[in-house]
């Protein structure tokens, strides 16, 4: 065909050019990354660390103060009864927090010997102590009215139980959120240490502004009613975006809105949706998610649309233009959930695809078709951990990405005659990892790395980028795009200045950062594989208001100056505005 000549002839002067000016986004939940222009940024870029720093949690007594036990039915014994008796062995009745042999060895001392009346109360005040110092403040044991028979006591516990929970919402929530969550943390029998720690989590959630909680007696021994009240926060934020984030090729000045609310619909479900643009692209993302189980299991629907043009000398000329589309469906759900601790796993399906042109012409060049199309599958499965007190926060990371040939998957060009040619059967592991420590009140050290392995020819939307905003500072944005690769970073935050109001701070941010990419044995090698830089940084943080970051990064591995922005100067900046 006329077409497919021409599309080769076009592969064949422009490769080289082109490949030069491939680029990648930063990091972003699977590192969505550019083919030829660029035209994929992760999101947002952000001043602030991803991982929440350390903070205290919230007070037990503030959400659930004190409360007398419940109280059990009576012994119907007087404690002074003259004589003694001789109890060969305890029976237990209504017991399933603690086995039988849990019980005797709380009754040990009172077998086998001559014991008063008093003292046989005293066995069953042992076991009420073991649930009380256990949590299970509302149950008790009693010693029923019995013949003793061959020196045989049965003591019966009543395990306390919740007979209601009753909840009220000041704001936009269902108050079904608030109550499944704690039914599954006060099933029989209620144990308040459960209950504080859902409680906590509760408190912990950002749709909720206070939670405050009230433990009484029931109407029958062993039962208990629950009172919370809850004030739901303003979950709404409009945030005005201003950064440097994009790589010079397409416009790095990169600009737009973002609008957020973490409880939509009452349901403590979340809808983000930004608009981002440069001189070259625009970037629309819709992403919304939806809590299914009260375990905070989470399904999530993303939909990405972003068209890009090369605006930099002298490729202006070309009118080299890039579409992207990317839909993904998600399911994660976390497996240990504490205020201290969770551990959560992911399944994703995602499709993603571009197509690149010039001249208005598709065209081929690598990981396309024929038609300077790329459309590839992917399924992931994911595992997180994340460790907090009050001193530090640790974060890891891990990801398997496996491309499936469904919907339409599209083969490279030059598959049959080019064995490193990327294919849409790939396989990926990816490992990330954070660790934030509270050195001095606003003093914070930071270490960040990341990893990525494969075997395999990737297709450029799933390689490794390495340079710009978030990354290597003092490189352009995506310097290095490769199959493989690793960024390490430390960095301090150190206060300098404070004002009256503890939420504004300003912090000298030193830091430190390196990166290395390797493509597939046997592929062409990036030169330089390793790039590295030092530098130094403000962080402004006012309030809720305003969060800005400016950096500027020296570089430790000498390249050729490709031009004089800001980014080819080492430096790189964002702007966060929220004005409520």
């Amino acid at each position: 065909m006329v077409y497919l000549s021409i599309s080769h002839w076009l592969s064949s002067l422009l490769l080289l050019p082109l490949m030069s000016l491939m680029l990648v986004p930063g990091m972003g939940e699977h590192s969505v990354k550019a083919q030829i222009l660029d035209p994929f940024p992760s999101g947002p870029s952000r001043p602030e660390t991803p991982t929440p720093t350390p903070s205290p949690l919230p007070p037990l007594e503030d959400i659930l103060p004190p409360n007398p036990s419940t109280p059990t039915p009576s012994d119907n014994f007087p404690s002074n009864i003259p004589g003694t008796i001789t109890v060969r062995q305890f029976n237990y009745e209504g017991n399933t927090a603690f086995s039988d042999q849990e019980l005797d060895r709380v009754t040990q001392p009172y077998l086998n010997r001559p014991i008063s009346f008093a003292e046989l109360l005293q066995a069953r005040t042992a076991i009420t102590q073991l649930y009380i110092d256990n949590g299970y403040v509302t149950s008790g044991a009693y010693i029923a009215p019995q013949s003793i028979d061959k020196g045989v006591i049965t003591i019966t516990i009543v395990e306390g139980n919740l007979e209601e929970i009753n909840v009220d919402v000041e704001g936009k929530l269902a108050p079904s959120y608030v109550r499944e969550r704690i039914a599954i943390a006060t099933e029989q029998p209620l144990n308040v240490n459960r209950l504080l720690e859902a409680l906590q989590l509760l408190q912990l959630n950002p749709i909720i502004e206070r939670i405050s909680a009230e433990l009484s007696a029931g109407t029958r021994p062993g039962t208990s009613i629950l009172d919370i009240t809850v004030v739901v926060a303003d979950t709404f934020t409009p945030e005005i975006i201003v950064d440097n984030g994009r790589n010079p090729r397409v416009g790095s000045l990169r600009r737009g809105t973002q609008v957020s609310d973490l409880n939509l619909f009452g349901l403590g479900d979340e809808m983000r949706i930004w608009y981002l643009n440069t001189d070259g692209t625009n970037d629309v993302d819709v992403n919304y998610g939806v809590p299914v189980n009260a375990y905070n299991g989470t399904v999530r629907v993303q939909f990405r649309n972003v068209t890009a043009k090369v605006t930099e000398d002298p490729f202006e000329q070309f009118d080299i233009t890039s579409d992207y589309q990317k839909y993904l469906l998600s399911f994660r759900q976390p497996i240990v959930l504490t205020p201290t601790e969770e551990i959560a796993l992911g399944l994703t399906f995602d499709y993603q695809k571009t197509q690149t042109r010039f001249l208005g012409v598709g065209f081929p060049t690598r990981g396309t078709n024929n038609r300077g199309r790329t459309n590839i599958s992917s399924l992931r499965f994911s595992q997180e951990w994340t460790q907090r007190n009050e001193q530090e926060v640790l974060a890891a990371r891990s990801e398997f990405s496996v491309g499936v040939d469904v919907f339409d998957v599209t083969d490279t060009f030059d598959r049959e005659f080019n064995r490193f040619a990327p294919g849409n059967d790939y396989f990926i592991w990816r490992g990330q990892g954070q660790w934030v420590r509270l050195l001095a009140p606003d003093t914070l050290f930071i270490l960040r790395g990341d990893l990525q392995l494969t075997s395999e020819p990737l297709v450029p939307i799933e390689q490794f980028s390495l340079g710009g905003l978030g990354n290597v500072v003092g490189y352009r944005q995506n310097y290095l795009l490769t199959d493989n690769g690793f960024f390490g970073g430390v960095e301090f935050r150190v206060p300098i200045y404070r004002a009256q109001n503890p939420n504004n701070i300003l912090q000298l941010v030193p830091f430190a950062t390196v990166g290395s990419g390797w493509n597939v044995s046997g592929s062409p090698q990036p030169d330089p594989a390793t790039i590295a830089s030092i530098g130094i940084g403000l962080q402004w943080q006012y309030s809720d208001y305003i969060s800005a970051r400016v950096d500027w990064g020296i570089k430790l591995v000498p390249i050729p100056l490709e031009g004089n922005t800001l980014q080819d100067n080492g430096i790189v900046f964002s702007f966060i505005f929220r004005p409520f």
